[in-house]
């Protein structure tokens, strides 16, 4: 069974394209369910004498090891997926996941914070005077007034922020760009690092062209600012748990509590489905805060190849 196991997953990797990581996961997903079977019975289970019922049987081990909903959830569709190729191949006569459902993963509300933590932060950036608390200011800003993912930020150039018109283009997932708006407070702290902080931090590379930078001068990476923030939260006095996404879902959150509609904010987070934005639904309301309550220009046409979206 582990030879036509790796086959499966050379099939998906070569042909299908599906990405290493999730090869990966059906590859512990699917030895796991082997395991399984060959502890089944003293001469372990043949992949043709697998049936409902011996399936049934699994998922319920799983449950019964404590899995969460969404393991269990991941470890059927491999062990479906995985049968079906095998039926494709003509290996067997009959698929006995067929009509087999995938258990429902109710999905919960991710995790974000109050506006009076975002307002901490805010001033626990703001306590130091140096090129780097600039900097910090500005990204937490920018990352807060527009909800862009940590990934889009540092990826961020100079020119894709027009302080002028109050945007900034953020290339997203799956090639498509966005031109997002920001309120005068993130424009002020982005003039104050372009014009008092970067400059410093670009002294020995004058050409780099990203908008964040570490203090070597180079390109800030999501790692980089993950340590910036775990550093803000511990000398704020935060209790809870703050990771670069946080923002990202705060500000969604509190948009909500906003009454913006489910499909503008799926435009303003660059998500490809509905379905992905509509768990911001079930947050409670929270208050934004109070300086970032009025921040968004009325819409203009976007230019040529760009969207402009507008809250």
């Amino acid at each position: 069974m582990k030879d036509r196991i790796e086959t499966f997953l050379q099939f998906l990797l070569g042909e299908r394209g599906v990405s290493a990581n999730t090869v990966s996961a059906y590859r512990n997903d699917l030895s796991q369910f082997a395991d399984y079977l060959a502890g089944a019975t003293d001469g372990g289970t043949p992949l043709a004498m697998v049936d409902r019922e011996r399936l049934a049987g699994y998922f319920l081990h799983l449950k019964e090891r404590g899995y969460a909903p969404a393991s269990v959830a991941r470890k059927v569709a491999a062990t479906k997926s995985f049968f079906h190729y095998l039926r494709r191949q003509g290996e067997l006569s009959a698929d006995p996941t067929d009509g087999l459902g995938t258990p429902e993963v109710k999905k919960t509300p991710p995790r974000s914070i109050s506006a009076d933590d975002v307002r901490l932060l805010f001033q626990q950036a703001q306590v130091r005077e140096s090129p780097e608390a600039t900097r910090d200011v500005a990204m937490l800003r920018g990352l807060y007034a527009t909800g862009m993912r940590i990934s889009e930020m540092v990826t961020l150039d100079v020119q894709d922020a027009d302080l002028a018109e109050g945007t900034v283009e953020v290339a997203g997932r799956g090639g498509r760009s966005r031109l997002l708006p920001i309120d005068a407070l993130t424009v002020r702290s982005l003039r104050a690092y372009l014009e008092k902080a970067r400059p410093y931090l670009t002294r020995h590379d004058l050409a780099q062209t990203a908008l964040f930078l570490n203090h070597r001068g180079q390109r800030l990476t999501r790692q980089g600012f993950w340590l910036i923030m775990k550093a803000l939260v511990r000398d704020a006095g935060l209790t809870v748990l703050v990771t670069p996404h946080t923002l990202r879902h705060s500000f969604a959150a509190h948009r909500v509590g906003d009454g913006l509609a489910l499909q503008q904010l799926q435009q303003l987070l660059g998500h490809a489905s509905l379905s992905t934005t509509q768990i911001y639904a079930q947050t409670p309301p929270a208050a934004p805060v109070a300086d970032h309550a009025a921040r968004v220009p009325a819409p203009r046409p976007a230019p040529r190849g760009r969207q402009v979206v507008a809250a």
